[in-house]
């Protein structure tokens, strides 16, 4: 057992080397404990993921294909993008923390987690992975919606995001724009997936960064058109009413649920801020 679980030491350690070694002087990182390294690696590489396809992303759609996807009044204004920014990177070492700890659990044998693909074999693999994106899908959208539902849980979390309910206020960099504390609850099915789901370790941790790229891609207000993604044309509609459209990657849930509202049949106005 223990060696085993050093493979997903040796795993994580590589990651960190790999980032940290390239980025961060030897003599800075590699006398912290272990736990602080990947904490550190996590940090610097949700913060390049963060600005690097938040800037791509912002460039191509506001100025490289500028009054394609958007008109002119609904492109943010560079204040509005400013404060997202800043709002993200006050909550960017909290983000960081939830990937760190689930890493530590996994080191530990706490977890269902698989090394290698070959334990269980492709079939297997491909199978849990269905079963642990149904989770996630299903405790997002339930958790998201609990933090509308729960008024105390709206106020004091979840409307640092909604102060962002129009178009000419919504830009890839909303993505992460949370209070610490709402971003790790929308994230955490991630990690309890990992208790009752065999999950691959390294596919766990390329979906939480992928999440990064998911939140900016669904905050740029342009509809994608591509059933049944819960593209930014739904999430748009979600910060606008505030009853609607609370799925993450698909619109199933809010189908199964009846919280589901199409943005071609969409003529709602913007509700009152709650």
């Amino acid at each position: 057992m223990e060696d085993y679980l050093q493979l997903f030491v040796d795993e994580t350690s590589f990651y960190n080397g790999l980032v940290l070694n390239n980025l961060v002087p030897s003599n800075l990182w590699k006398p912290l404990p272990h736990f602080f390294q990947t904490w550190l690696r996590n940090y610097i590489g949700g913060t390049l993921l963060y600005f690097i396809s938040g800037f791509l992303w912002c460039y191509y759609i506001y100025q490289f294909k500028r009054n394609v996807y958007l008109p002119k009044d609904a492109i943010p204004t560079r204040k509005a993008m400013l404060l997202q920014i800043c709002v993200a990177m006050k909550s960017m070492p909290w983000y960081t923390l939830l990937p760190t700890v689930s890493e530590y659990m996994v080191e530990n044998g706490w977890t269902r987690c698989i090394s290698r693909i070959s334990d269980i074999g492709y079939p297997a693999y491909l199978f849990y992975l269905a079963v642990y994106l149904i989770f996630v899908e299903f405790g997002i959208y339930w958790m998201h919606r609990e933090l509308h539902d729960i008024k105390p849980l709206y106020k004091w979390l979840h409307a640092t995001h909604h102060i962002y309910n129009k178009q000419n206020t919504l830009s890839p960099f909303a993505g992460l724009a949370f209070h610490p504390l709402d971003g790790i609850l929308q994230a955490i099915p991630h990690v309890i997936a990992l208790f009752l789901i065999p999950t691959h370790f390294t596919t766990h941790i390329c979906l939480l960064f992928v999440e990064a790229v998911w939140t900016a891609n669904i905050h740029d207000c342009i509809h994608g058109k591509l059933w049944p993604v819960m593209g930014a044309g739904y999430h748009t509609i979600h910060h606008t009413t505030y009853r609607h459209n609370y799925g993450h990657y698909t619109i199933w849930m809010d189908w199964m649920f009846g919280t589901l509202q199409d943005p071609v049949s969409d003529s709602s106005k913007p509700a009152k801020k709650e």
